[in-house]
């Protein structure tokens, strides 16, 4: 008997010691983490060597492998830069912090001339349905981090809006892609340059209006799925877009109030989709995307408009979980890239368009490393995420 009660509060320990954290250096651990996932596509690019360097895992049942092939380089800094942004765009932390970020962002301004310059090696394709995609990462990182946007220089600054403008020649599929031209317009607005306000209202009023299916999630077009989207793109889109336009234009302000009780349901969704040893359910498409799947979740904390029943220090302990989870296994990485796989190579979970390059949506998860090193999501003492607490049987 004895024996047996030792055993159960082992068992009931061990989510405990899975989640267990020190405040004090778990901001450091996410730096190393958004270190290994970023520095190969960002120093290559700065470089003018990523073309040259990055190797493209295709999936293996790739639709169009060519244009896959060719669109990887930009999905792959797009993804990352849009994770990494707030953070480029924030100031101090550790003496270790301060040199990495300076570092991070030499070579993001870098990058980002090399990857608009048509003279350079690694310039981008820009023009074309999938490259719509990730010109709206590329915009959203640009949002989420004025300072890049100011210390680029007047050239960089021309070829840029040349490469985003050439994007208005595609027509979006009818669902979330609304939003990626949305977006694209949304950092025209945001650095006072020529917008298109239709492509930004008409992807709003369609969610707003046609595409809320209740509980916290939206439809993505006009038939609903259970995967990640509203994370991926949806929610993060439509809060980030509207924050653009805030004292600019004022036409989407009867949105706002819906929106926030939208986005708070679902970051209470997504806090409890994740387990208790960082693990969450295997659904729907580009699963490979990894800890991207709480794209949604990760921004309202750099927000600071996570609900008010969840403190900020659960949702570390859970997105951390969820990172080591996804990027610890044995195989996440092939000499110092991410290949395809959710818990280590899993070239079978791949969707026709996933590549190399998508992957690298898994930065998002790193959005709060853009909140002040003594923000309460980092200082306050641990807490236990929703199901680690129903999982220890508390009430």
């Amino acid at each position: 008997m004895l024996k047996h009660s030792f055993l159960n509060l082992i068992f009931l320990l061990i989510p405990l010691l899975l989640s267990a954290q020190n405040p004090e250096n778990t901001r450091d651990q996410w730096l190393e983490y958004m270190d290994e996932v970023a520095r190969p596509v960002m120093s290559n690019l700065a470089d003018d060597q990523l073309k040259e360097n990055m190797p493209v895992e295709l999936s293996i049942r790739s639709d169009y492998p060519e244009m896959r092939e060719r669109v990887a380089y930009l999905e792959a800094f797009a993804r990352t830069l849009s994770g990494i942004a707030p953070w480029l765009d924030s100031e101090g932390g550790s003496p270790y912090e301060v040199e990495l970020r300076n570092e991070y962002r030499g070579w993001a301004l870098q990058g980002i001339g090399n990857a608009t310059d048509p003279e350079k090696n690694d310039y981008f394709v820009w023009e074309g349905h999938q490259p719509l995609v990730d010109a709206s990462f590329f915009a959203l990182g640009m949002v989420r981090s004025p300072w890049l946007w100011e210390n680029l220089d007047e050239q960089t600054q021309k070829n840029v809006i040349t490469a985003l403008e050439s994007t208005r020649s595609t027509i979006p599929i009818y669902s979330n892609w609304l939003l990626f031209t949305g977006m694209i317009e949304a950092f025209f607005a945001k650095y006072d340059l020529p917008y298109d306000a239709v492509r930004i209202d008409y992807g709003i009023r369609e969610f707003a209006n046609h595409w809320y299916a209740g509980d916290g999630m939206f439809t993505d077009g006009e038939g609903f799925a259970m995967d990640y989207y509203n994370s991926y793109v949806i929610q993060p889109y439509l809060t980030n877009i509207l924050d653009a336009l805030d004292g600019k234009d004022d036409r989407f302000n009867w949105f706002r109030p819906k929106l926030e009780e939208i986005t708070e349901t679902y970051a209470d969704i997504q806090e409890r989709s994740i387990h208790s040893d960082g693990s969450f359910p295997v659904q729907g498409r580009s699963i490979v995307y990894r800890g991207g799947a709480f794209h949604h979740l990760a921004d309202m904390a750099l927000r600071q408009k996570l609900p008010g029943s969840m403190e900020p220090a659960q949702v570390r302990g859970a997105l951390t979980a969820v990172i080591q989870k996804t990027l610890d296994p044995p195989g996440t990485f092939k000499d110092g890239w991410l290949i395809i796989g959710l818990s280590g190579h899993q070239p079978e979970l791949a969707d026709v368009y996933n590549n190399t390059g998508s992957l690298y949506i898994c930065s998002t998860i790193f959005l709060p490393l853009g909140l002040p090193a003594d923000d309460p999501f980092w200082t306050d003492p641990d807490a236990p995420w929703t199901s680690v607490r129903i999982w220890e049987g508390e009430d």
